[in-house]
């Protein structure tokens, strides 16, 4: 995804800030790129933050001492952080965030500069291996987590309703890759081609996906459903990436 066109109301929250990060950069800035969730359908301000990735010629603290004021202004207004890169870093750092690469590769918008991310070229075997190691730590996590909550429904709807997205689409979007799919950007999409590829049941998270979207409450009831369901079909996706013969 290349278009340098933003959907209108992320292009009306994000302008403001490209021009402040390109007035403050001048020639150091190589290129600018909007990414993740923001480009999707459906993206809602008032739940998620719009993401972004610049990419200086070389790394200067003294930008990021300008920059770093701009964060109080535009958090409130659902701009996040942006990451930043120098193409250096990025070519050398293929191999150890072979997922996170991918999901730029896949979802992205060049606003500023050259586009650098749609061809990069992700490691089969490299995807493989983060891919089964984030499948069996979110396993550790979900166990970590629900002992955590301690029976409370407020903190294990958080946990679940917050950090799905984040930590998930991504990594369902390297798997879907891996097994010679061109990941779908749209959740329930995504979700879907899954469940084809795989056979695999991912309705709990179509659940969690609906409910953050509309801000609805999950019962305890719900919660635990989610639990289980989440949980075997992770683990049964962990088997599968760690038997995968590339």
């Amino acid at each position: 995804m290349t278009k340098t066109s933003l959907p209108n109301q992320v292009a009306s929250l994000y302008q403001p800030f490209l021009r402040e990060v390109l007035a403050a950069g001048g020639q150091l800035i190589h290129s600018v790129h909007v990414s993740g969730g923001a480009l999707a359908e459906g993206f809602d301000p008032r739940v998620a933050d719009i993401h972004s990735v610049i990419v200086l010629q070389q790394m200067e603290f003294d930008f990021l001492k300008i920059l770093a004021p701009l964060g109080k202004k535009y958090g409130k207004k659902g701009i996040a952080a942006p990451l930043i890169m120098t193409p250096e870093y990025i070519n050398s750092s293929l191999d150890v965030f072979p997922i996170e690469f991918l999901d730029l590769k896949l979802l992205h918008r060049t606003v500023h500069g050259e586009d650098l991310l749609e061809n990069l070229k992700i490691g089969m075997a490299d995807l493989r291996q983060q891919c089964e190691r984030e499948l069996k730590s979110h396993l550790i996590g979900l166990r970590q987590g629900y002992l955590s909550a301690a029976g409370d429904r407020k903190i294990l709807a958080e946990g679940f309703l917050s950090h799905t997205y984040s930590r998930y689409l991504p990594l369902f979007r390297g798997v879907a890759y891996l097994l010679g799919k061109e990941p779908t950007i749209e959740p329930s999409s995504l979700l879907k081609q899954l469940k084809e590829t795989t056979g695999m049941d991912f309705d709990a998270f179509e659940t969690i996906f609906r409910a953050r979207d509309k801000r609805r409450n999950l019962s305890m009831d719900e919660l635990n459903t989610i639990f289980t369901q989440c949980y075997q079909t992770l683990e049964q996706l962990g088997n599968l990436v760690d038997e995968y013969q590339i």
